[in-house]
């Protein structure tokens, strides 16, 4: 077995990286490069939660045709995610086994996290960006000359404000939260991070209890960046990160909530759980030195009725639900829910 990289260093907080390539795409290309269809391949794997924020707003605009996307597999070493579920285990549009490639032709030696999700410039075969936070705002912002007749603003204006409030909120102790509890290097780290989680996760309950979605009456970027945690909870949080005060199906306006964008096209359609589950326990090999996976949770509760049509709302706002998801891209049976 190849070498596997260290996520826990012990007697320590757990402490993100987050020293991206900030490289934007823009309509304008002032940093180099610009918005052009087919110039660029986004890649992902659909194990990570950062990633798949950038899969499901690419779907939902209808970005497939302009922004075509490579597949990581699910598990990686210590170097670099691969593209091993490619025949030969090589990227066809890119010719590259391992990402990391990638980021040696943008900044050769490059010494920081090797992460999805990452665009590349297909032209010279160098990454472009992956700081997943600012992608996903572009994708929304900066392309919208190619996006999908009745895509849906999910980052409209008067909203923005609101938008960024509560997502920075859900990022600092859900979304990286989840992370803080499982990578914790001590008991006291893992119990702040615990409570922080839990303690949010119960304002998002309450908030939800009254309103279909984070902000406003439509979809949003926020709804997209919860989500995103949310579905991995119970597979993965709940015990693999030790975050099991309650299950999601526990928390009942959150399980509502959840599945109700899990049932709406371009999420749940875009989630690979055997995928998810290999990740977490087959990679973090100092949390899990086993690499056994889990056979459950029973996924099927996902596809039950949800009932949060009676808050109201409208998840496309005046826009319309993306078609079939494209040929090539769908989730294999046997890897979804239900």
């Amino acid at each position: 077995m190849a070498e596997q990289g260290s996520y826990v260093t012990p007697g320590t907080e757990y402490t993100r990286d987050q020293r991206y390539i900030a490289t934007r795409i823009t309509r304008d290309g002032r940093d180099g490069y610009a918005v052009e269809p087919g110039r660029y391949r986004l890649v992902v794997s659909r194990a990570c939660p950062w990633a798949s924020r950038a899969v499901v707003v690419r779907r939902l605009l209808g970005l497939e045709q302009v922004l075509s996307m490579g597949i990581a597999g699910p598990t990686h070493d210590a170097r670099s995610w691969t593209f091993d579920l490619d025949p030969g285990g090589v990227d066809p549009v890119l010719g590259i086994e391992r990402l990391q490639d990638a980021y040696f032709t943008r900044i050769p030696g490059y010494d920081k996290g090797i992460t999805v999700p990452a665009i590349v410039d297909t032209r010279d075969g160098a990454v472009v960006t992956n700081d997943f936070a600012q992608m996903t705002l572009d994708l929304e912002t900066e392309w919208t000359e190619h996006v999908r007749e009745g895509a849906p603003d999910l980052y409209p204006e008067p909203l923005r404000a609101e938008i960024d409030e509560v997502a920075s909120l859900v990022f600092r102790d859900v979304n990286n939260g989840v992370y803080r509890a499982g990578f914790a290097g001590s008991q006291e780290s893992y119990e702040r991070a615990y409570r922080r989680l839990f303690d949010r996760l119960d304002w998002l309950e309450e908030r939800l209890s009254g309103q279909r979605y984070l902000v406003g009456d439509t979809i949003t970027e926020a709804d997209v960046r919860l989500f995103t945690t949310l579905v991995r909870f119970d597979p993965v949080y709940h015990g693999h990160f030790k975050c099991n005060r309650n299950k999601l199906d526990e928390m009942p306006a959150l399980w509502a909530y959840a599945r109700d964008l899990f049932q709406t096209p371009g999420f749940g359609d875009t989630v690979d759980f055997v995928h998810i589950k290999q990740h977490y326990y087959c990679v973090h090999r100092d949390i899990n030195p086993t690499g056994i996976v889990p056979l459950g949770p029973d996924l099927s509760g996902w596809l039950t009725p949800h009932g949060r049509e009676s808050l109201g709302g409208r998840p496309f706002g005046d826009g319309t639900p993306p078609g079939p998801v494209a040929p090539g891209e769908e989730v294999p049976e046997g890897h979804r829910a239900g």
